[in-house]
């Protein structure tokens, strides 16, 4: 509990404490005194070579990637800053994907050069936006959740069924109805025609270099720091004197131009708009970036759009999604543990452990040992101590799926001996689940290892990779 003249920082030293503990203390202080600058030319270096170094089709993969990053930026700052549970954001997306695609195709007679439409197309999407926020001068919380949710449903339903305006020709096909809108054209700027997957990549890096760059300013300002007052309480700033209704609508404004400035772009890459691609599950998919990566920080949702945009086209190929997995085991093992010591005592205690599973399991059930694990070279390493199963595959190992979650959350409220002990059983049914059913079933995998990685990540990290621990000054 905080005490009364105890500030932030002051309440955040155990935190920072913990931070420089364990065996990898010295890289993460080394890497946090690196200067900002040089860890921005680290990974804008990183993030240029990227299409130099993979085949064409993963080029599309950081597009999405990118993509991703700009919706997140434009979410974080109506949710993470301002506080606004807003649930329509993707009709932006939508707004400016159909936008573009309808004043750039042979959906209408006039083709719109591409320096007029962007600019009138973001407008139109910031205007929508402030049209939007005019009921949150009234809803809060839950109640503008719904309203907001509400109008995504709406846009989409608009799309899908109105495809001509009333008064109009009834040749005059404005949204393609379910079909949506195909051929749409490449950008032309000034007659350099983004017409590449890798021209778009490097589109999309430096609008998002200078959305990073513009965003960051603008938290700095005095408009970002009523923000947070507005997120933290609303009242409070509003006895300050605090322009809450005009924050809100500025909030709603910046994040639906940036979401109708990424639309128009997905429009030209995808050559093409439907209904289906503004639906629900995406809107989900933004928020798990801006939750994974920490709400309120950029580099936190940017990270976050990273993972979410990327991981699971590595769980396609088994090899990849073997590596990642284990990879990953390593990693939560070492945060969990951060001293050799119990990282190595777990390790002995595992493979003990599944030697006694197996021998247990092949006395009394002989046909639950089939044969070796994977054919990937990682999964070699587990051969011979992990149970391979027979008939009753699918339904041990849903049971081992559910069980390897609660030994995970009970790991978070567990210390000491007891930690280690119930860590050995927890490793152990994740990779019999996975060597025995997720690594055969990317498109199960790729659901339930993201289910799983944000209950354990919002156990372990409330506040997100990079997102800061709220502490309340009582």
């Amino acid at each position: 509990m905080s005490q009364i003249g105890v500030d932030q920082w002051v309440e955040q030293s155990d935190e920072r404490r913990d931070r420089y503990s364990g065996w990898t203390a010295p890289a993460r202080r080394a890497f946090d005194k690196l200067p900002t600058g040089w860890k921005l030319v680290g990974v804008l270096g990183a993030a240029a070579a990227f299409p130099l170094l993979v085949p064409q089709g993963e080029i599309r993969i950081g597009i999405t990637v990118l993509l991703l990053a700009m919706l997140a930026l434009g979410l974080n700052v109506v949710v993470g800053w301002a506080g606004l549970l807003d649930l329509g954001f993707v009709a932006f997306y939508g707004f400016g994907a159909y936008f573009y695609a309808i004043v750039a195709s042979d959906q209408l007679p006039a083709h719109w050069p591409t320096w007029v439409a962007i600019p009138i197309i973001v407008a139109a999407a910031a205007l929508l936006g402030a049209l939007l926020s005019l009921p949150s001068r009234r809803l809060v919380g839950d109640y503008l959740a719904i309203m907001t949710l509400f109008f995504a449903q709406i846009f989409v339903e608009l799309v899908r069924n109105f495809e001509r305006l009333p008064f109009v020709s009834e040749d005059l096909d404005l949204t393609g109805g379910p079909n949506g809108i195909p051929g749409v054209e490449a950008w032309d700027l000034f007659g350099f025609q983004i017409n590449s997957f890798k021209r778009h990549y490097y589109l999309l890096l430096i609008l998002l270099v200078v959305l990073i760059a513009g965003l960051h300013n603008l938290n700095a300002s005095r408009t970002g720091r009523a923000w947070r007052a507005l997120r933290e309480d609303t009242l409070a700033a509003e006895h300050m004197t605090t322009p809450v209704n005009k924050l809100k609508l500025l909030a709603f404004v910046v994040g639906a131009a940036i979401a109708g400035l990424a639309g128009s772009i997905f429009a030209a890459v995808q050559v093409g708009v439907f209904p289906n691609n503004f639906a629900l599950p995406f809107l989900i998919t933004i928020y798990a970036a801006v939750i994974l990566g920490g709400s309120g920080s950029i580099a936190g949702v940017v990270l976050g759009a990273v993972a979410i945009g990327y991981i699971p086209e590595l769980l396609r190929d088994p090899g990849k999604a073997g590596w990642l997995f284990y990879i990953g085991l390593a990693v939560m093992l070492v945060v969990t543990m951060k001293r050799w010591q119990p990282i190595a005592a777990v390790t002995i205690g595992l493979v003990v452990f599944g030697f006694v599973v197996r021998f247990v399991s092949s006395a009394i059930w002989d046909e639950s040992i089939m044969g070796t694990a994977n054919d990937t070279f990682i999964s070699r390493f587990v051969d011979g101590w992990v149970l391979i199963l027979g008939e009753q595959q699918d339904l041990i190992t849903n049971y081992a799926f559910v069980v390897a979650i609660a030994g995970v959350l009970s790991v978070v409220v567990t210390r000491g001996w007891l930690r280690i002990a119930t860590l050995i059983p927890t490793i152990y049914l994740a990779i019999l689940v996975w060597e025995n059913k997720l690594a055969l079933q990317p498109s199960i995998t790729r659901q339930l290892l993201f289910g799983a990685v944000l209950v354990v990540m919002m156990a372990i990290r409330p506040q997100g990779l990079l997102g800061t621990r709220r502490v309340e000054i009582t």
